[in-house]
């Protein structure tokens, strides 16, 4: 790879990392107040489809059939990706601190080993049980059992969900693509994710509740589109067209590690937002989660992606971070 496309693609990465880590942090204000998960999640996926959907209708070159080739795969990433992992982690940040929240979902790689290691009986690599172990370590400190900082429970299964339905989704992201280009994935798993939470909401099956009252950001009071169209334009659809670009740049591998930096940025954007920050134990535990998940992912083995046919995640939580170079698909929490 030559040196302008190299450093193209690491940029590219940066920026998809860093505006995957607006989501929590600029959303949460808008949950304060007075909307609910269900709500945010729908406007959300609703602004990030509708500015991707030019790209996605490009991208499919009139073949529109292909659409419906991959109508399950398009489901899943709308009621999984979308609906669920989406609503669960928007619903933990409502609770607990954001860097927390993320640190959490960022922890469904381990899942994934686990789900492979049962599925097919084969122990996984030194490497990948090592990390595993550091990551598991790390948990049990940001989560500070030792009563230093107090967290909501219901917050922390939230949390919990949103990294089952993270690793769900990357089952589903791997399954072979049939044609569809990774933004038409995206923009069409948005858009109808979108359409089954309108749904539910109206159906009175989830609370949905908007309000159009200020938020506070910064300090100053600010209209509620403000945080929703950041949330929605620069965390959701900027988001995924640069994590998609990067990676046909850098390749999943070099892609998933810049992917980290999403942890990060979410941290200082809730601190410099909302004043929240981790205490010094905290801050430890998460430098060990991703030290671990990075272990995870320097696996070259085939192991995971040979097992369970799931490859590599393209996007991370909360969200894409890195995928099957057969099957790329985008983030499906931003989260």
């Amino acid at each position: 790879m030559t040196p302008r496309p190299l450093f193209a693609g690491q940029m590219l990465a940066i920026v998809a990392a860093v505006s995957f880590g607006l989501s929590g942090p600029f959303i949460k204000p808008v949950l304060e107040s007075g909307w609910t998960p269900a709500a945010a999640v729908t406007v959300r996926a609703l602004i990030g489809g509708l500015v991707l959907a030019p790209f996605a209708a490009m991208s499919v070159r009139g073949k529109w059939r292909v659409l419906w080739d991959s109508r399950w795969r398009i489901l899943g990433m709308a009621g999984i990706g979308v609906a669920g992992t989406q609503l669960l982690y928007f619903a933990a940040v409502q609770r607990i601190p954001v860097g927390t929240a993320i640190l959490i979902e960022y922890l469904a790689p381990l899942l994934l080993v686990a789900i492979a290691w049962i599925a097919t009986r084969r122990t996984p690599r030194a490497v990948v049980l090592g990390g595993s172990v550091i990551a598991l370590a790390g948990l049990l400190m940001v989560i500070s059992p030792d009563g230093s900082t107090r967290l909501d429970i219901l917050g922390l299964i939230f949390a919990v969900g949103a990294m089952v339905g993270c690793a769900m989704y990357y089952l589903i992201a791997a399954r072979p693509p049939r044609g569809l280009p990774s933004v038409a994935l995206a923009a069409s798993g948005l858009l109808i994710g979108a359409v089954l939470l309108g749904a539910a909401g109206l159906a009175g099956v989830l609370p949905f509740r908007f309000s159009t009252e200020n938020v506070m950001l910064l300090g100053t009071s600010r209209p509620w589109w403000v945080p929703m169209l950041v949330v929605g334009v620069l965390a959701t659809a900027l988001a995924y067209a640069a994590s998609v670009m990067a990676t046909e740049r850098l390749g999943s591998r070099l892609a998933s590690f810049l992917g980290l930096l999403e942890v990060a940025a979410a941290a200082v954007v809730a601190w410099i937002l909302l004043g929240e920050s981790l205490t010094v134990f905290q801050i430890a535990g998460g430098v060990l989660i991703l030290l671990g998940i990075g272990c995870v992912r320097s696996d070259r083995s085939e192991e995971l992606a040979g097992q369970l046919d799931i490859g590599e995640p393209e996007v991370e939580g909360g969200t894409i971070t890195s995928a099957p170079r057969r099957a790329k698909a985008a983030d499906p929490a931003g989260l």
